[in-house]
């Protein structure tokens, strides 16, 4: 089996026995990959913890064709995933992320798509705590256009008019996109302008000011039950959901 060295993301960890942890990873170089990290739940093991969810470093797979599991043989921490650990909210929004990963990308190599999401938790850590869930919806919206499947909110999908900024439009969640009031016909979400806006500026991947969230998670949610999930809904989002509430109630 070949030994392949690749910066790589952990995404998700579970035990496996006693003593070793599955690992769902993004890498650079060779998408997303299941591996398994022998050992690494002994007192003195090498990993020594560092094998966490969000935790970024050089991975060392026993790359072998047709095998669901590889064998992880060493990793090189480059960033801790600490600070996302510390904070629900930031904890949230990173799980968010890596759910939509796994349930989208594929072992195709995609340098672009890590190299983005890399760059949305660092985002997400480093932003002011009145900006998390702006960043949040930004970085979640912008990996969903990197991932291929981002709606157009400036276009009307009905008859492909091009929507003045101060004008209203109706969402439609199966179709994946707006449509003008006369296209929609009464149907669909409302999405007054100032919405659009924050929308379009989301998939850009700026995160505006928010007076409210609730509404723009409602819709996220919506948009990927029906574009993601087959109408299920992601773990990760419920967990967002509470996190929400909680930091809300505190502040």
């Amino acid at each position: 089996m070949p030994l392949v060295t690749t910066e790589s993301i952990v995404l998700q960890t579970f035990a496996y026995g006693d003593t070793s942890k599955i690992l769902r990873l993004l890498t650079r170089t060779h998408g997303v990959r299941s591996a398994i990290a022998k050992g690494a739940l002994r007192p003195k093991s090498r990993y020594g913890g560092i094998l966490e969810p969000f935790s970024v470093g050089t991975a060392m797979l026993y790359l072998k064709d047709g095998r669901d599991l590889q064998t992880l043989g060493g990793f090189e921490l480059i960033r801790s995933s600490q600070a996302l650990g510390r904070d629900l909210l930031r904890f949230g929004a990173a799980s968010l992320l890596s759910e939509v990963v796994l349930r989208s990308a594929s072992e195709e190599p995609d340098p672009d798509l890590y190299d983005h999401f890399r760059s949305s938790l660092e985002r997400i850590e480093a932003a002011p705590a009145e900006d998390v869930e702006a960043t949040a919806l930004a970085a979640t919206w912008s990996l969903i256009g990197k991932l291929g499947f981002a709606p157009s909110f400036d276009v009307c999908i009905g008859c492909d008019r091009g929507l003045a900024p101060d004008e209203s439009a109706r969402f439609d969640y199966v179709a994946g996109g707006v449509r003008c009031e006369e296209c929609a016909g009464g149907a669909g979400r409302v999405l007054p302008p100032h919405a659009r806006e924050a929308l379009i500026r989301f998939c850009g991947g700026e995160a505006p000011k928010l007076e409210r969230t609730a509404a723009h998670w409602a819709l996220l949610s919506r948009f990927l039950a029906h574009h993601l999930l087959d109408g299920g809904t992601l773990r990760s989002l419920a967990f967002l959901s509470e996190a929400v509430d909680t930091t809300s109630c505190a502040s």
